[in-house]
């Protein structure tokens, strides 16, 4: 047997992980079957959503190894680098960037 995590964030502020015990050679796919998230979440295989271990992309046959870490992804609804350029264009550009914040009297960019 071996020791793994289940890590599931279904919404913002919502996390559920879970420690689970699963026989060697186990799939990620087998991971979550056996730890009911299948059917507790039914919005993982409807939405297909994207898995991984410990950040990088798996794929649902792949072999689980001991003290792995299971993430499920949720898709985005917006693509950072457009919010960020939104974000940007309501501050302007004097009320954004590292140097926003300067000590009167101070050089610029210091």
């Amino acid at each position: 047997m071996m020791d793994i995590v289940l890590v599931f964030a279904p919404a913002a502020r919502e996390v559920h992980d879970m420690r689970l015990s699963v026989p060697e050679g186990t799939s990620l796919k087998e991971a979550l079957h056996l730890a009911g998230w299948l059917e507790r979440f039914p919005a993982i295989e409807q939405a297909q959503m994207e898995v991984g271990i410990w950040g990088r992309k798996a794929s649902a046959r792949t072999p689980l190894r001991q003290g792995d870490r299971v993430e499920i992804y949720r898709t985005l609804r917006v693509d950072p680098k457009v919010a960020r350029r939104e974000r940007f264009v309501g501050q302007g550009s004097r009320g954004a960037g590292l140097f926003a914040q300067r000590r009167p009297g101070s050089k610029a960019g210091y």
